[in-house]
């Protein structure tokens, strides 16, 4: 949930209908299409010839697409969300830029939809329940938005409103956005991207069910209850549905606020959460994959780190996690043999992977796990790790005789690691990544 504070939140009502959606999605595609007929026009002035992918990934496009989606919210929103995260990298500066205010730009509901969706799911006497309520939301996302209540028994309360009609779309918006890609030229006509779209819409399902999310975050209270360095909020059942997720009311302030903090906070913060991570994949079979960076907040007085938004979390098999320890360990020790091993185990590539492409794979293991392999305090504020990664990246996913989408609980992981690098390196963290992993690795298998 990305938080924004009340006086810089926009208000727009949320197209609920698949009608009033598919209008959004055809006045964005109309706008678009207007800006490359303009754009092409105008290269061919010039004596260009213009390519379809160059036009439609232009800032003028972006900002359309960005502006639609905003209003829109739901997996439209989600989805774009992820693209600025995922590909951002790979997208012109112009349009990397623009689609990341998707991670901070939702339009929140106005009062009036507000209370429609409060009423239908705690009937008309609701507001005979709080003592307070704050209809201006304390933070506005793609699937709902948060508003802050007091019960009559005295309860200070976070509530979570899911947008209406957001589950519903689902299914059409994932499409469409997909559609888009197709359409950029980003994505090979030869890539079956079926399988990614499915699991993409079953997990936005998931995100959009708020008992679900309710279980994850009682189940996370459970999880680190001996660990005081880090606070969950509590769930509060009796005002929990499916679109209403309410949980107790925990202040902080945004983890990138504390850039200008002593350099020895950032390196502890970021050592808690490269451990959390270790131990949701090793120890809890358990992780919360999203890497936005306003699911985590700090606590500058008690020095805690809040963990926030448990709608994506997802569980993982011990053998994934065991497979990942045997990666881990064969990296660290420089074993491209049993590195192979554990890559294939995973799904990373088959026995019809061509060799030069299994060696560049192998070669990306190596440099993603640069952290796990250097002896002391790594430091993600100078690292080059990331550049030459999206080299290596680029030039292995420009060969289309590799085009091949991994198992997708790794791109799950995939995201959560690359959301904890991009604060480490925000935050110009120094972490013994190495000493912190062989706690795990060490440990026996997960029955």
């Amino acid at each position: 949930m990305a938080p924004k504070t009340p006086t810089t939140l926009g208000s727009s009502a949320v197209p609920s209908s698949r009608l009033g959606r598919l209008v959004r999605l055809g006045g964005m595609a109309t706008g678009v299409a207007g800006n490359m007929l303009m754009a092409g026009a105008q290269q061919l002035a010039q004596g260009k010839r213009p390519k379809l992918s160059d036009l439609l990934l232009t800032p003028a496009n972006a900002l359309k697409i960005t502006q639609q989606l905003a209003q829109m919210r739901g997996a439209a929103m989600k989805v774009g969300q992820l693209i600025s995260m995922d590909a951002g990298d790979l997208l012109p500066p112009e349009m990397a830029a623009i689609l990341a205010r998707l991670r901070s730009d939702a339009h929140a509901m106005p009062q009036r939809q507000v209370q429609a969706v409060l009423t239908a799911n705690w009937g008309a006497k609701w507001q005979q329940r709080f003592a307070s309520f704050s209809f201006t939301p304390v933070a506005a996302a793609s699937i709902g938005q948060v508003h802050r209540a007091t019960t009559q028994d005295g309860r200070d309360l976070a509530i979570k409103i899911q947008y209406p009609g957001v589950r519903k779309s689902i299914s059409s918006d994932v499409d469409n956005v997909a559609s888009l890609l197709r359409l950029s030229g980003l994505l090979p006509k030869s890539l079956d991207i079926a399988p990614l779209l499915l699991e993409a819409k079953r997990q936005l399902r998931e995100e959009a069910d708020y008992l679900a999310e309710g279980a994850h975050l009682r189940r996370f209270n459970e999880l680190l209850a001996g660990t005081p360095e880090f606070v969950v909020p509590l769930l509060h059942a009796d005002f929990t549905t499916r679109n209403v997720l309410a949980m107790s009311y925990v202040s902080g302030v945004s983890v990138e606020s504390i850039e200008t903090a002593p350099q020895a906070e950032c390196d502890r913060m970021l050592s808690l959460l490269v451990d959390l991570l270790f131990r949701e994949l090793f120890e809890f079979g358990l992780m919360q994959t999203d890497p936005n960076f306003a699911n985590y907040r700090y606590d500058p007085e008690s020095q805690q780190l809040i963990l926030l938004d448990f709608g994506a979390t997802r569980s993982f098999a011990p053998a994934f996690g065991q497979a990942y320890k045997q990666l881990m360990s064969a990296t660290m020790a420089g074993d491209r043999d049993a590195m192979a091993q554990a890559g294939a185990s995973i799904g990373y590539f088959d026995g019809n992977t061509l060799a030069k492409h299994q060696t560049a794979v192998l070669d990306m293991f190596e440099m993603a796990l640069e952290p796990l392999r250097f002896d002391g305090a790594f430091d993600f504020g100078t690292t080059d790790m990331a550049p030459r990664l999206r080299e290596a990246g680029m030039a292995l996913g420009l060969d289309r005789d590799f085009w091949h989408i991994p198992p997708i609980d790794t791109l799950f992981l995939h995201r959560k690691l690359g959301g904890l690098f991009l604060l480490a390196a925000r935050l110009k963290a120094r972490v013994n990544v190495r000493q912190l992993v062989l706690p795990y690795l060490q440990a026996p298998p997960l029955q």
